[in-house]
């Protein structure tokens, strides 16, 4: 990337410049869009799939936003990775033709469409490494990583997640609705029988595949992963909030799920489907937010700094509950 920091006279504190795109100059530009060029031609029938499958499957919609997601990673280590001089490694020129020579070998002999496009992740990274080195690929791997949540996972494997949650949010929405006067409600696989007032409902209420939370769960989890990489916490903080996007997704799926049987049973069936159950799928990333926020915010008061009048000189908290200048 040829984008030196230079260096100042006046001491260490003078703060080093601000860094921009715009240092790396016409040749770099030209070659890096000659390397994208390259890469879109070789890859060409497994982007053309994939672009497909985020057009057509609404669960894998997301897909489209998660690229604009790992330029904006690329854009917030900027000042580091412009200040790093390439130090290209042919160990990643290997890999790319081992990534080159796995497609043909795939298309003949496994026939896994997964693997196609789990195939670009492992293509991009020894490309990085072959024109950029391994303190570059310790920059970016992250960015590069995230486009995992882009590739839907195989068919077999998705089902096999959805249907534990499917009932998880059948079993939980039952017991609920069996709190309310007048409703009675008995779990049936991933439907929900409901007698109302002593009428049975007609059709069951259907929990069906796309009311599992795996959308809400695969975008949030994405997001809890940006969030987690963008915000400057410990470790352990990081860890929490990327864990908690998981119960978080469930428990507002099992809300949607709540909400959309309460207005099937008490208002009109019409609204518990098509565009406004799908609208109340959306207002659950707002609810998801906000208790992602929550904790975000309760982690962030677990301490405080205190203040005295002195502050040239640390102060020490000792062991037996004193307090000391050092």
């Amino acid at each position: 990337m040829n984008a030196r920091s230079p260096r100042f006279e006046g001491g260490a504190s003078n703060p080093p410049p601000t860094l921009g795109w715009g240092s790396l100059g016409v040749h770099v530009w030209v070659k890096l869009l000659l390397v994208v060029m390259l890469f879109c031609a070789l890859f060409y029938d497994i982007l053309f799939k994939l672009v497909r499958y985020w057009i057509l499957d609404p669960t894998w919609s997301h897909g489209f936003l998660i690229p604009l997601f790992s330029l904006y990673f690329l854009q917030q280590k900027k000042d580091q990775l412009l200040s790093q001089e390439p130090k290209p490694s042919y160990v990643g020129l290997v890999g790319l033709l081992l990534c080159i020579a796995f497609y043909p070998i795939n298309f003949v002999q496994f026939q896994i469409a997964y693997f196609e496009f789990l195939l670009l992740i492992p293509a991009i990274i020894s490309i990085v490494l072959f024109l950029g080195g391994w303190s570059i690929l310790r920059t970016v791997w992250l960015p590069i990583a995230f486009l995992f949540f882009a590739i839907p996972l195989p068919d077999r494997f998705y089902k096999a997640l959805t249907m534990p949650m499917r009932l998880f949010a059948t079993d939980i929405s039952t017991i609920v609705l069996n709190w309310i006067p007048g409703i009675d409600s008995t779990p049936s696989g991933a439907t929900i029988d409901v007698l109302y007032h002593g009428r049975p409902l007609v059709p069951a209420l259907d929990v069906a595949e796309a009311c599992s939370g795996m959308r809400l769960l695969m975008a949030f989890v994405a997001l809890g992963v940006a969030m987690a990489y963008l915000h400057q916490r410990p470790i352990w903080q990081r860890s929490v909030l990327l864990l908690s996007t998981i119960p978080i997704a469930l428990l507002c799926n099992v809300l949607r799920v709540i909400i959309t049987a309460l207005i099937y049973i008490l208002w009109d069936p019409r609204f518990a489907q098509g565009i406004y159950h799908d609208l109340l799928g959306l207002l659950m990333l707002p609810l998801a937010f906000g208790l992602y926020g929550a904790i975000a915010w309760f982690m962030s008061n677990l301490y405080t700094e205190e203040e005295d009048g002195d502050q040239s000189a640390p102060k020490v908290i000792r062991r037996d509950g004193g307090e000391g200048r050092p």
